[in-house]
């Protein structure tokens, strides 16, 4: 039966098939986002630990990941040996009833197993074989291991992040991991709506997370290019735009000040009591601001010194000028207007209500539906080989007994 959201209408990716092979984050947050709008994903563990993600950071009292509950929503665990070789004729036979396929193992493992996207073409020429991997499916550095950690300071994000003539850094997030699920998920759909209304069949999606970050660098690329600018590390601004910038309050809070567009300074300048600076024609357009970004930087800093945050952002709030808070995931899961936007969900989790984020984005009549969280390892082996591949209770205990599932 499709999926349904609660007024009843189909979701856009009902009865759509997914095998998702793979672990960790990348492929696996686009099988997340694929099955969160009504496609049947079947993930691919092998036997006994399953995806490592299962195990990673902060672990519930079973040992398990709280973000596995999250990654993992609406998803079928099914456990397949794919080192033997009757867990990858398993593994070939549902792909042959799927009608995309996610992966994201180093460039030439699928090939290795006879599971490459020109073997299965000869096969299932309608199936959309969506590949993720840290530098692409060719190229010198192809063959290379790809996390996100290298993967993000190789595509030039690390260069920019951070403070001048200090170590680069990172966000505390596996951003290029995400970064690359995303564009897994829309060139995903673009093949799929190639394949309905084209008739060009299926074809294979190569996302690479260096491209994937590279992708984000905004004008760093034509800046280069046309004026052999390097976009430097400017720590908590953005270089070239006049202001933008982090203050602490005097209650030790952080807030972010976006003053940049012409008529905002004015009213800023206004709101911390400088209308002198509100009116100086020096200061009219962002290149006169740039110009003169320290003196600017020091009046905000002093206003925000003498104020908590609280009161300094309802002044900002009140003149109409971008501000917030540096929130933390604390202040979040309290915040009102994140409540309000429906942007938590609570999902059951071995009895226990467990809260994580909801699916973005909002689509007013099919939104996003989570009916499960991260399921058992192996969980649902049975049910999709019997659905799936007309597998009887002899043939599964013969796999089982086998070690193959």
């Amino acid at each position: 039966m499709d999926k349904q959201n609660t007024d009843g209408h189909s979701l856009p990716l009902a009865g759509v098939r997914v095998l998702e092979m793979g672990q960790l984050i990348a492929g696996p947050f686009a099988g997340q986002m694929l099955a969160a709008f009504g496609a049947e994903v079947i993930k691919i563990e092998p036997p006994g630990k399953g995806d490592p993600l299962r195990t990673w950071r902060e672990l519930d009292e079973d040992g398990t990941s709280y973000w596995w509950s999250s990654i993992a929503r609406n998803k079928k665990s099914v456990t397949l040996n794919l080192s033997t070789t009757s867990g990858c004729d398993i593994a070939r036979q549902l792909l042959l009833q799927a009608d995309i396929l996610i992966e994201n193992f180093r460039p030439g493992r699928m090939e290795a197993w006879g599971l490459g996207p020109d073997e299965m073409k000869k096969h299932h020429p309608e199936l959309i074989y969506t590949r993720v991997s840290g530098y692409g499916q060719d190229g010198p550095y192809s063959s290379r291991p790809g996390f996100a950690s290298a993967c993000e300071a190789t595509a030039g994000l690390r260069y920019v992040n951070g403070y001048p003539g200090e170590t680069p850094v990172r966000m505390n997030l596996s951003l290029g991991d995400t970064l690359a699920g995303m564009h897994a998920t829309v060139g995903t759909l673009l093949a799929l709506i190639a394949r309905q209304r084209l008739g060009n069949g299926g074809q294979t999606v190569d996302v690479s997370i260096v491209e994937s970050v590279f992708n984000m660098l905004e004008g760093v690329l034509p800046e280069y290019d046309g004026a052999g600018v390097v976009r430097e590390p400017s720590g908590s601004t953005v270089t070239g735009i006049v202001p933008t910038n982090t203050y602490r309050c005097n209650d030790g809070r952080y807030i972010v000040i976006g003053g940049n567009g012409d008529s905002i300074f004015k009213r800023l300048m206004q709101a911390v009591g400088r209308p002198d600076l509100a009116n100086d024609e020096s200061l009219s357009n962002n290149q006169g601001r740039v110009a003169q970004e320290p003196m600017i930087d020091e009046v905000l800093s002093v206003w925000c010194e003498n104020k908590d945050s609280v009161a300094a952002l309802t002044i900002l709030d009140d003149a109409d000028v971008p501000a917030g808070p540096v929130n933390s995931i604390a202040d979040i899961a309290k915040d009102p207007h994140f409540q309000a936007r429906g942007a938590f969900e609570t999902l059951p989790v071995k009895g226990v209500s467990r809260q994580m984020p909801a699916v973005h984005p909002k689509l007013q009549d099919t939104p996003a539906v989570s009916n499960w969280a991260g399921p058992e390892l192996g969980e649902h082996t049975h049910e999709v080989l019997t659905q799936w591949l007309s597998a009887d209770a002899e043939q599964l205990e013969k796999w089982q007994h086998e070690g193959v599932i």
